[in-house]
C-alpha cells in the first residue's frame, strides 16, 4: 500500500499539463483564470454554508448541509490544484483530491435520496401561515376566556362571602325552625289559638329569613331566566338523543319516568344545559382508558319534603318537589370531594380538561329556580345527583296535604323493634328519631360488626334497616349474615342511589326492599310498615 502511494505521488517521466497545451499563453492563462475563479467561488460557497449551519443549530437536517459544504470545498480544491498541474506534474495529489471528492459526493447523493421523504413531509409556507393564523386565533380566544374567568372570579369572591354568611345563618334557622315545628307537633290540637298564632308568625319569619338567605346564595349567579310551566318527562325525552350524541353510544342511557309527573316552572333551556352538564360529568367519571363505558340512569319522581326533612338541608323550603335523579356507574367520589364538588372552580380533572364551573353552574341554577341539588356517591360504586324543582301550582289548584297531616296519618308501630345500621352519625340519628316518634323501639349500630353483636344476642329485632354501602362490611354482606343468624328477619335497605340505578347496576338482587335517601317521615313510616306487614 505504501509503495502504491509512492508510485501514485511520483512525478517522474510525467510532463506538466502546460506541455499538452504547447505552452500557448492564451490557453494557459485562460485555464488559470477560469480555474481560479471557479475554485475561489466553490471555497466561498462552502465557507458560507458552514457558517450558516454553525449559527443555526436548530436547523432541520443540518448534517446534509455539512455534506454539501465538504463536497463543494473539494470541488473547489480540484479546480485550484489544476492551476498547479499546468506547470508541475503533481497528478498523484490531484488524483487523491478527486478521489476524496468522489467519496463525499457519493455519500451526499445517497443521503439526499433518503432524505427526500422527510423533506417532503416538512410543512409548506402556506401550512405554516395557516398554523400561525390558528395559533393567533387560539391566543385571542384564550385571552378572552381568561378575561371572562377573571370576571367570574371577582363575582364569585363576593358570592362566596355572602354564601358563607347565608350558610351560617341557615344553621341557626335550622335550629329555630326545627324547634318551632317540634313544639307545634308536640302541642298538637291542645295548643290554643294565641299560641298557634305565635308559632305561625315565628315560622313566617323563618320563611322570610330563608328567602333572604336564598337571595344571598344566588347573588353571584345572576343569569337571566325565563321560567315557564314545563313537563319534565317530555323535556328529558326530547334531549335524550342529544345526550347520546354528546356522551357516545358506548354509554347505556336508561330512563324511568314517574307518571303522572307534577308540572314545574323552570327555564327550559337552562334545565337542558344542566342535565347535559351532569351527563358529561357522568361520562367523564365512566372513562376506562380512553372510552366511556357504563350506564347512565335518569329518573323522575314526585316527592313531598315535610318541614322536618327540609330543615336538614340549607335553604330548602318544605313542599312538593319534582326530583330528577342522574346516576352513573363510574368511579365515584369520597366524602371530602363530594363536599367540594359544587364549589366554583373545583375540579378533579387534569389541568386544561375541566374548568370546575359545570356543577357550580347547575347548583346556582337550581338555587335561582327555587330548587335544590344533592349528591350521593361511593368510591368504586358510582354517583347520583338529584335535582329538586318546586312543584308549580296554577291559580286555583289544590295543594297536597301538608307535612303535618301526613305525619299524623303515617302508620304507627305495633310494639316492633328496629335495628338501624348506618355509618353516617347524622343520618343515623335522624332515622332513629323518626322511628322513635313513630313508636318503634330502636337499636342503633354504626357498622356491621356492632349490628352482628345485636343479632347474635337475645334482643328482640323485628326489622333490620341498613345502609347499602358502608366501610368494612356492606349492607348486602350484613343482610346475608343476619339471615344466616335469623332466617325470618326482614331487611330494608337505605341508599342514596335511585332505585332503578341500583337494580340496573346489579348492586342489589331483584325483589330486595329499598328506600332511597332522602326520605320523609311519611315515606319511612309507610315503607317500614309495608315490609313488616309483608313478613
Amino acid at each position: 500500500m505504501f509503495e502504491y502511494l509512492l508510485d501514485l505521488l511520483s512525478s517522474n517521466q510525467l510532463a506538466p499539463h502546460g506541455y499538452c497545451l504547447l505552452w500557448r499563453p492564451e490557453l494557459i492563462w485562460t485555464h488559470v483564470f477560469s480555474d481560479a475563479l471557479i475554485g475561489t467561488s466553490y471555497v466561498a460557497i462552502a465557507a458560507t454554508l458552514a457558517l450558516f449551519v454553525r449559527r443555526r443549530s436548530d436547523l432541520a437536517f443540518g448534517w446534509i448541509f455539512w455534506c454539501f459544504a465538504g463536497f463543494i470545498l473539494l470541488c473547489g480544491a480540484t479546480h485550484l490544484f489544476s492551476i498547479v498541474t499546468l506547470w508541475q506534474p503533481f497528478y498523484g495529489i490531484e488524483a487523491l483530491i478527486k478521489l476524496a471528492t468522489a467519496i463525499i459526493s457519493g455519500v451526499t447523493a445517497v443521503a439526499l435520496v433518503r432524505l427526500i421523504p422527510k423533506a417532503l413531509a416538512l410543512p409548506s409556507p402556506q401550512l405554516l401561515r395557516e398554523a400561525n393564523d390558528a395559533l393567533a386565533r387560539e391566543m385571542a380566544e384564550r385571552e378572552r376566556t381568561e378575561a371572562m374567568l377573571r370576571q367570574a372570579q371577582k363575582i364569585e369572591a363576593v358570592g362566596q362571602l355572602t354564601g358563607g354568611v347565608a350558610h351560617d345563618f341557615n344553621n341557626l334557622l335550622t335550629i329555630i325552625s326545627g324547634n318551632i315545628e317540634s313544639t307545634a307537633r308536640a302541642l298538637g290540637s291542645d295548643a290554643n289559638e294565641r299560641i298557634s298564632r305565635y308559632l305561625g308568625n315565628a315560622m313566617k319569619g323563618v320563611d322570610q329569613a330563608k328567602t333572604l338567605t336564598g337571595r344571598l346564595l344566588a347573588f353571584s349567579r345572576r343569569q337571566t331566566l325565563d321560567p315557564k310551566p314545563t313537563d319534565i318527562n317530555s323535556l328529558i325525552r326530547d334531549i335524550t338523543e342529544l345526550m347520546v350524541r354528546s356522551i357516545g353510544e358506548a354509554v347505556d342511557i336508561k330512563t324511568n319516568f314517574s307518571n303522572p309527573i307534577w308540572t314545574v316552572e323552570v327555564d327550559r333551556n337552562q334545565l337542558e344545559n344542566a342535565l347535559l352538564n351532569l351527563a358529561l360529568n357522568a361520562r367523564d367519571a365512566m372513562i376506562v382508558g380512553e372510552v366511556a363505558t357504563g350506564k347512565l340512569t335518569i329518573e323522575t319522581k314526585n316527592q313531598h319534603l315535610d318541614e322536618k326533612h327540609a330543615s336538614t338541608y340549607a335553604d330548602v323550603a318544605a313542599g312538593d318537589y319534582v326530583v330528577i335523579s342522574v346516576s352513573d356507574t363510574g368511579a365515584g367520589m369520597p366524602k371530602d370531594i363530594i363536599e367540594q364538588a359544587p364549589e366554583p372552580f373545583f375540579t378533579t380533572k387534569e389541568v386544561g380538561k375541566g374548568t370546575g364551573l359545570g356543577l357550580s353552574q347547575v347548583f346556582g341554577f337550581m338555587k335561582q329556580s327555587g330548587g335544590h341539588l344533592s349528591i350521593y356517591s361511593e368510591v368504586g360504586q358510582g354517583t347520583t345527583v338529584k335535582l329538586y324543582l318546586p312543584r308549580f301550582l296554577e291559580s286555583g289548584a289544590q295543594r297536597e296535604p301538608s307535612g303535618t297531616s301526613s305525619a299524623a296519618a303515617a302508620p304507627r308501630a305495633n310494639g316492633e323493634t328496629v335495628l338501624v345500621v348506618e355509618d353516617d352519625h347524622n343520618v343515623r340519628a335522624y332515622v332513629v328519631e323518626l322511628l322513635k316518634e313513630l313508636g318503634y323501639a330502636v337499636l342503633e349500630a354504626p357498622g356491621g360488626d356492632n349490628a352482628l353483636a345485636y343479632l347474635k344476642s337475645d334482643a328482640r329485632i323485628d326489622l333490620l334497616l341498613t345502609d347499602v354501602v358502608m366501610p368494612a362490611m356492606t349492607g348486602r354482606a350484613l343482610a346475608d349474615a343476619a339471615i344466616g343468624i335469623r332466617p325470618q328477619l326482614p331487611v330494608l335497605f337505605m341508599t342514596g342511589y335511585a332505585r332503578n340505578a341500583i337494580e340496573h347496576g346489579g348492586r342489589l338482587d331483584a325483589g330486595v326492599q329499598v328506600i332511597t335517601k332522602p326520605f320523609t317521615f311519611a315515606e319511612l313510616a309507610s315503607k317500614v310498615r309495608e315490609v313488616l306487614s309483608a313478613s
